[in-house]
């Protein structure tokens, strides 16, 4: 049969079905349409049907977000590394309730490029500690760059109402333990900074829990300054595998976390079987804070923390990572208050017991005159904030100044302390965007690694007491 035979017979078919017929067929689809409701709405109403819960994708379908999306004010926040620097994991918790990430998956980034001039009265000993001091990399008594300090790449996911994945990458040639200069391949990696699985809803519950590589709960670590960490957070600041749970409301935040045995990424170590093998959970930090509220703009937060093994248990000589024979056990208090245009914030945080490595055990060493030290840290810092006010509430302009200390050893001893000082100007284009310049004082030269010696036939030490460094900083600060 021919096509056109086919279609002259569809037609004649079709035109034999009276209007009655497909009045009919209409009314009954709607009675059908109508019933479906119905049940529908009638399984919707009942308490005891099962509910799958709603994905990620669903949730992306219903804005107009989509399945990627930014946030530029949380990838600010998130990526920052001067504040909120151990609580991110609130601070996505309290993105999510205050409706700052629609998408299912939020990309962030940020750059931070730097320019600066350094001077120090011993060469190549430069007591800045915003990049690694090594001799492979500032050589005589003035240097200079202009690079990009840090670059990070992060991904936050939304895989339901209560389950967060967070995954950050992090290129840092300045402050990376690779061998070499800047420009060494070994330097110029992309690590894995931060992997977990955050659960909480903070809608519904004020109780979270993390697992993974996050940063520890211990002390503040925060600063005032625009782009220079506190010596607090170079000597306590902590970064490890473990589980931490927490709670978190009206005002009051309490953390504690399991950490993976060993020696961790940052501030952490505990023996494992006289080994360094992080092949047990045998550490542990916790850390409670409450915040007086006042009104809107005047706050007053205070806190203490504890962990079970900070990194000052290595005995001499020195260095990074190794292990020790015990746990030092570390604590810390902190503060900080705001007031109007204006913010304060204090910090001490200290081990229990001395360091070994801070003394020299050989006796035929003059440097064996200088007995093991408790290490500590202290920190305070104000900043006045002015200008127009950001939509997150932010002012545009900061001026700030900081004094910490670091004390390494015994008092007259080459590593007896490094001590900072920086002051500090930032200009805020827009929530993501952060013009800055610093001046920084540092005074005494105290690495780690080696710190009291160790590395030269002699039994001398790089470390000095007399050193002092001076930086001119300036800088931008971009996030996506």
């Amino acid at each position: 049969m021919s096509f056109t035979a086919l279609l002259a017979a569809f037609v004649g078919q079709a035109s034999a079905v009276t209007n009655e017929e497909l009045l009919e067929r209409i009314e009954r689809l709607e009675r059908q349409n109508q019933e479906l409701r119905s049940q529908v709405n009638a399984l919707q109403g009942d308490p005891d049907v099962v509910r799958l819960p709603e994905t990620s994708a669903e949730a992306a379908a219903k804005n107009d977000a989509g399945l990627v999306g930014t946030s530029v004010d949380y990838s600010y926040r998130i990526l920052d590394a001067v504040e909120d620097v151990n609580t991110k994991p609130i601070v996505q918790l309290k993105a999510r309730q205050d409706g700052l990430l629609n998408s299912a998956l939020t990309v962030s980034g940020q750059v931070t490029a730097i320019a600066n001039i350094q001077t120090s009265n011993r060469d190549d000993k430069f007591g800045y500690l915003m990049r690694n001091p090594t001799s492979a990399n500032q050589i005589g008594g003035d240097v200079s760059e202009a690079l990009v300090h840090s670059a990070n790449l992060a991904f936050t996911a939304q895989l339901n109402d209560w389950i967060t994945a967070y995954l950050e990458f992090l290129y840092s040639p300045e402050q990376h333990f690779g061998s070499g200069t800047i420009t060494n391949l070994n330097r110029n990696v992309i690590d894995g900074r931060r992997a977990y699985i955050l659960f909480g809803n903070l809608e519904k519950s004020p109780l979270f829990a993390a697992i993974g590589k996050l940063d520890t709960p211990f002390g503040l670590n925060d600063t005032v300054s625009p782009f220079t960490n506190s010596t607090n957070w170079h000597a306590f600041a902590g970064l490890a595998y473990g589980a931490q749970v927490g709670y978190v409301s009206d005002g009051l935040m309490l953390r504690a976390m399991a950490i993976q045995g060993g020696s961790q990424f940052r501030a952490h170590n505990t023996p494992v079987n006289d080994t360094n093998v992080p092949s047990r959970v045998n550490n542990f930090a916790v850390d409670a804070n409450y915040t007086f509220r006042f009104n809107t703009a005047d706050e007053a937060l205070f806190g203490a923390s504890y962990t079970h093994g900070t990194a000052y248990c290595q005995a001499y000589p020195v260095v990074h990572f190794n292990p020790c024979s015990d746990n030092n056990p570390g604590y810390a208090v902190y503060s900080r208050i705001r007031m109007g245009a204006f913010e304060l914030l204090g910090e001490f945080a200290s081990t229990t017991d001395d360091w070994p490595g801070s003394a020299v055990p050989d006796p035929t060493n003059p440097l064996s005159v200088y007995e093991a030290q408790k290490t500590h840290a202290f920190t305070v810092g104000g900043r006045y904030g002015f200008g127009e006010v950001l939509p997150n509430g932010r002012n545009k302009s900061y001026l700030s100044a900081e004094f910490s200390k670091f004390r390494a050893g015994d008092e007259g001893a080459p590593w007896e302390r490094q001590n900072q000082i920086v002051l500090g100007y930032s200009h805020y284009l827009s929530e993501n965007i952060n013009l800055f310049g610093e001046y920084i004082h540092v005074d005494g030269f105290a690495p780690l690694n080696f710190v009291s010696g160790g590395n030269f036939p002699d039994g001398s030490t790089w470390s000095d007491n007399d050193a002092k460094t001076d930086v001119l900083m300036f800088g931008a600060q971009g996030a996506f």
